[in-house]
């Protein structure tokens, strides 16, 4: 499985002239191949291409647990930005983000369905944070997939933004993030900060100009 701790690296200065470029070196990335060896086979055609998109920056999981409530998959990314004064020895601060990512088939989804989803990610949240100055921000997206997507679920994932701050904002915050994809009518749709909603739009290309989904999930961390 590819590390899913990346390290983005910012220089802070005191004045112009304090400023240093330099930077120790990326550690080598590990050949797709070797990362693709560790990704689970999903019995499951679309989810299965879904985790070819993903297994770069996330680390996946088949059929995965929280809490009773079961997955069609799990992924995990740890995103971490550093800030250091004039080399990278000296840190001064260093923030944390992680995103959860859960994914289930379901037969139909509806307003219990959703509901579930913000019930568990709030639970996970008091469970799995640690808040403190070096928190950044937690993300808990849960994606439905489902035959087709009714007109007040659409309605509704659009809509919702499950944003909370943690001691205002000191300690970073947490977000709830919702989609629902039906991949046989080629229809989704997402709340406004479930960015990794691109990986499931199989029928659209990820932008190859782009650094990719991680460059998206990270301008959106502001990392």
């Amino acid at each position: 499985m590819s590390d899913p701790h990346t390290d983005t690296d910012e220089t802070a200065t005191d004045s112009p002239e304090d400023a240093t470029a330099d930077a120790a070196p990326p550690a080598p990335a590990r050949a797709a191949d070797d990362a693709l060896e560790d990704v689970p086979d999903w019995d499951d055609g679309y989810v299965d291409r879904v985790s070819d998109r993903l297994f770069h920056n996330y680390d996946l999981e088949k059929d995965y647990a929280a809490d009773g409530e079961r997955f069609t998959l799990y992924g995990r990314m740890e995103l971490v930005n550093k800030k250091h004064f004039l080399h990278p020895a000296l840190s001064l601060a260093e923030h944390e983000s992680t995103e959860h990512l859960f994914v289930r088939r379901v037969d139909r989804v509806d307003d219990r369905t959703l509901d579930r989803f913000v019930d568990l990610g709030e639970r996970l949240a008091d469970d799995w944070i640690d808040p403190d100055e070096e928190h950044f921000s937690t993300d808990f997206t849960f994606v439905a997939i489902a035959p087709s997507i009714p007109e007040a679920v659409r309605e509704r994932v659009a809509g919702y933004d499950g944003r909370t701050l943690l001691k205002y904002g000191y300690h970073g915050h947490y977000e709830i993030n919702l989609a629902v994809v039906s991949p046989d009518t080629e229809d989704l749709v997402a709340s406004e900060n479930a960015d990794v909603a691109t990986a499931f739009r199989l029928w659209d290309p990820i932008e190859t100009d782009e650094s990719g989904l991680l460059g998206l999930l990270s301008r959106r961390l502001q990392l």
